[in-house]
């Protein structure tokens, strides 16, 4: 039985569903004690003093920590997640790059609201919030700054003094002759574009739980997290610990969308309590930290070259021909601590978009703002858009063509302009045959003769379309372990976590597919750092590319070391032999047969019986290394109506063509899709962090932050077309974020569309009745666009 390529139900629902998943807020043992973090209420002051005399003496209280603890016998966060590349990077691009370790407690200066400046540590959560308040903090306001345009200004407020500037981070890539190139180009659109800040905001929000082993000196950590290994390996660095001495358990995850990728300051510091007090500490964080205080996401200027209003570049995009040349210059918010790796790898996508000439540049600037991390879709929001719609063809033909051309599903012949040593990363080529004709199809059919007229209730209706190409997989590597219990059931642990992904459910398929056995009779584990040595964990649409083609190598080895021993065992060449059932039979003889479970257990027999080398278990353990990442790629399409009155976007179908490789489970990518559409969607028409002048969140809570809801789902139609990779066995590409990067470009671009009479340029989000209204009210007072 082939059991890849089959929607099976996952199999880890009925345990959720009963209420018997294990969160971190349902581990809490007895004698835990709670943890609540006191966070800076200013986005910029001088931390004068702190006295925290009377939280200690409160009822319930254990320890209250500051950076006065901290300080000598920690070390700073550095950068989480790309601990495995930046320098390499970082040393090709040739930037100029601050990277800022951040100290688990700020010292002098607190940098944004919601910065943690104390630990208040108590038997119970509630005496913990009581205390919490009573800490007392003597804080010297200082000037903010929150724009990215002035945060370059003269004279602007600097985050770190000692540099002289707000500039974290500057690095540009050029190809070819774009000044010629613009020159001699028929047409040239200069536009701004900005990509608003928003909120990964899981359904759970941030969590850890420590305790420490008084015995062996063991810290075990459980988490809510998507990079067990990851967070292992930061926590023996800021504890000053061996790493085998550490142990990350990744509980149920409910939701990370790449706001848990990442580690914080607060994961550090429940451990250090742990630690410090010898006892089990859990914090379990509050919406309103989750909104103010996590990792944001988005936040850019994107492209743009030239002059502007507010003193600001512009893009310049010109097209001749069937390419489009570009040059960008990409401002973007790195928050108040810069992590700075990751807007590199942005600027490398950036040029690899564009097979014509051009030159991408980016600047990471400091601001007083929380700080910003990939999420979901990473920094892929499609605007250069304007330059297709200025052109002669049909808008989806345009984009369509504005593709690198390759023949094959992965024959790549498109080589960005980036140094030799990144290019094995960055190639990519077109999809013939695929994306772009399903997009163009869906516009037909009465489509574009609905769009001429509004509808009959007044409404305007518009066409919008994004097709993207996203690099997924990344490396460097991913490990799992397969083992064939005593009792016959196949167990696989992996560093891959899974947070509603159904990694329980594929990762079985696809070991079932090698072993002939059912999934049910299969167990995965994912995120323990105790049950696999190495791992990476689950972000940037990589884990069915890595992690799954580990299981699949793992599950390999398992089945000829099955088939060795069975053949030992029925007295018999290997080559007879079958997997089927659970059991290895001989070939047309099905009655003659073993049971993994007595091939386990022989395994074990051999070692006792006549000392052979090895543990007696019947295990392997595989490390799936990419060659280089994959390219999945998708088109979107949209139908809307606008209501020029009320400003409401009504979305009245939606359709995503995508590809990923081969698809282990249709129902599942399927349902990663409608997520991620989902999610799309809000950050396009609803979603948006704000702040006022003074660093302030205007949305700190589900009240002022709106995200979609169930009710607000359109009709979605949803198609895949397989083009295997060549780049892994299994043929895969990543799934997770592809349907999150196309609604924002394709929502925006359908907008502009019903409103195009009006003269309306659309130029950022969220596209919330009150802005669609200002822009239509821009527009007809400048005559043009707003």
């Amino acid at each position: 039985m082939n059991w890849i390529g089959r929607s099976i139900k996952r199999v880890e629902d009925e345990r959720l569903l009963r209420g018997e998943g294990r969160f971190l807020a349902d581990l809490r043992q007895p004698g835990t004690l709670e943890a609540i973090f006191v966070r800076s209420p200013h986005a910029h002051a001088a931390v004068r003093g702190i006295d925290i005399a009377a939280a200690r003496a409160a009822p319930g209280v254990v320890a209250v920590f500051t950076a006065r603890d901290t300080a000598g016998r920690t070390a700073p966060v550095c950068v989480a997640g790309e601990v495995h590349t930046p320098e390499r990077l970082l040393r090709e691009l040739k930037p100029l790059d601050r990277v800022h370790p951040t100290p688990l407690f700020p010292a002098e200066r607190v940098t944004y609201v919601g910065q943690p400046i104390a630990l208040v540590v108590a038997e119970r959560r509630a005496q913990a919030l009581d205390a919490a308040e009573l800490v007392a903090v003597d804080y010297e306001p200082l000037p903010a700054v929150t724009d990215a345009a002035a945060a370059l200004a003269p004279g602007a407020p600097l985050v770190e003094p000692e540099w002289g500037s707000n500039l974290a981070l500057s690095v540009g890539i050029r190809k070819g002759d774009p000044d010629a190139a613009f020159a001699g180009a028929p047409v040239v659109v200069e536009e701004e574009f900005t990509s608003h800040r928003y909120v990964a905001a899981p359904l759970e929000t941030r969590g850890i739980q420590a305790t420490m082993d008084p015995v062996t000196g063991q810290l075990t950590v459980w988490a809510s997290t998507q990079t067990a290994h990851v967070l292992q390996g930061l926590i023996a660095v800021s504890l000053r610990m061996p790493p085998d001495r550490v142990r990350v358990i990744a509980c149920d995850v409910g939701g990370g969308f790449g706001q848990k990728g990442v580690q914080s300051v607060e994961d550090m510091l429940v451990a250090f309590a742990a630690r410090e007090l010898g006892r089990t500490v859990r914090w379990v964080e509050q919406r309103g930290e989750n909104l103010v205080a996590a990792p944001h996401a988005r936040d850019q200027v994107a492209p743009h070259r030239g002059r502007g209003d507010r003193g600001r570049p512009h893009p310049r995009a010109a097209r001749r021909g069937d390419h489009e040349l570009r040059r960008l210059q990409l401002p973007r918010h790195g928050g108040a601590v810069q992590l700075a790796v990751a807007p590199a790898r942005a600027v490398r996508r950036a040029a690899r978009v564009d097979p014509g000439a051009g030159r991408a540049h980016q600047h990471v600037l400091h601001d007083r703002v929380s700080r910003r991390r990939p999420s979901r879709g990473g920094i892929r929001d499609g605007a250069h858009h304007r330059a297709a719609r200025r052109a002669a063809r049909p808008r989806a033909g345009r984009r369509a063509r504005a593709k690198p051309r390759a023949e094959g599903g992965d024959a790549l012949r498109h080589r960005p302009p980036v140094p030799r040593r990144l290019r094995a990363g960055l190639r990519f080529g077109r999809f013939r045959g695929a994306v772009a004709p399903r997009a163009q199809a869906d516009r037909a059919g009465g489509r574009a003769r609905r769009q001429r007229a509004p509808a009959p209730d007044g409404r305007l209706i518009g066409v919008g379309f994004a097709l993207y190409v996203e690099g997924t997989g990344m490396g460097p590597f991913e490990g799992a372990t397969v083992r064939v219990q005593p009792s016959g059931r196949v167990h696989i642990a992996t560093g891959a976590c899974s947070s509603g992904q159904g990694h329980r459910t594929t990762y079985a398929q696809i070991a079932a597919d090698v072993l002939a056995v059912p999934i049910e009779a299969i167990d995965v584990v994912g995120g323990d750092t105790a049950a696999v040595p190495y791992g990476i964990g689950t972000i940037a649409s990589r884990s069915t590319v890595t992690a799954g083609n580990a299981v699949h190598q793992a599950s390999q080895l398992v089945r000829d070391r099955l088939l060795a021993i069975a053949a030992e065992m029925l007295e018999t060449a290997t080559a007879d032999l079958e997997l089927a059932d659970g059991k290895v039979r001989l070939k047309g003889a099905p009655g003659r047969a073993v049971e993994l479970a007595q091939i386990s257990r022989e395994a074990t027999a051999a070692v006792l019986r006549r000392g052979a080398p090895g543990d007696g278990l019947l295990a392997e353990t595989a490390y799936f290394r990419p060659p280089t990442v994959t390219y999945a790629s998708a088109a979107h399409a949209v139908l809307v109506a606008v209501d020029p009155e009320t400003g409401i976007v009504s979305i009245e179908r939606y359709v995503v063509v995508h590809d990923c490789g081969r698809v282990v489970n249709p129902l599942l990518a399927d349902a990663q899709i409608a997520g991620g559409v989902m999610q799309g969607i809000g950050g396009v028409l609803y979603e948006e962090m704000a702040y006022d002048a003074q660093g302030q969140a205007l949305s700190g809570s589900f009240m002022d932050y709106a995200i979609p809801i169930a009710a607000q789902a359109p009709p979605l139609v949803l198609d895949h077309i397989e083009n295997p990779s060549p780049r892994n066995p299994l043929g895969v590409k990543g799934l997770g974020e592809g349907g999150a990067i196309g609604p924002p470009a394709a929502i925006a671009n359908a907008v502009e569309d019903a409103l195009r009479p009006l003269g309306v340029v659309v130029r950022r989000g969220p596209l919330t009745p009150a802005r669609v209204r200002e822009l239509i009210r821009n527009s007809s007072q400048r005559g043009g666009a707003a």
